[in-house]
């Protein structure tokens, strides 16, 4: 009986955390989004696609679009995790086909927080870019960074 009250602590701790990476990975990509000062259609349907692949909840998703800036960045520990975060942040940059520069500068932001090397950071943005503008899928983009 004690054991399973462990358990099932732990797992709760668990799928507690795995939904607040969820949820902040998205307000990460809705703060990309409105970097501009304003989400476009392709934009609002690339945040809607992220909403459902993530579970993030009607409430929730609500009030993340009403106040993105209020959560962490919350980086992954493992680099592919990571790189698989930003190629969705960079998919969102070019949802309105458009990779204006507060959005290039969020991003880069967005990478430093991510854990990636401040000195870095440009070069990554860049080549993040580069890679989604030739059209490559989530599998070539994080190969491209290993």
């Amino acid at each position: 009986f004690l054991f399973q009250n462990i358990f099932m602590s732990f797992s709760d701790l668990y799928t507690s955390g795995f939904r607040d990476r969820n949820r902040d990975h998205f307000a990460a990509i809705v703060r990309v989004a409105l970097a501009d000062g304003v989400i476009s259609d392709e934009e609002m349907a690339f945040i809607k696609r992220t909403a459902i692949n993530l579970e993030i909840e009607d409430s929730e998703y609500q009030h993340i679009l009403n106040n993105a800036k209020d959560y962490p960045i919350n980086p992954p520990a493992e680099k592919k995790q990571r790189i698989e975060r930003l190629y969705d942040l960079t998919r969102m940059v070019y949802a309105d086909n458009i990779a204006d520069d507060e959005e290039k500068e969020l991003l880069k932001r967005i990478v430093i927080g991510l854990g990636f090397s401040i000195d870095e950071a440009d070069t990554i943005v860049e080549k993040a870019l580069s890679i989604i503008d030739q059209g490559s899928d989530e599998d070539a983009f994080v190969e491209a960074f290993f």
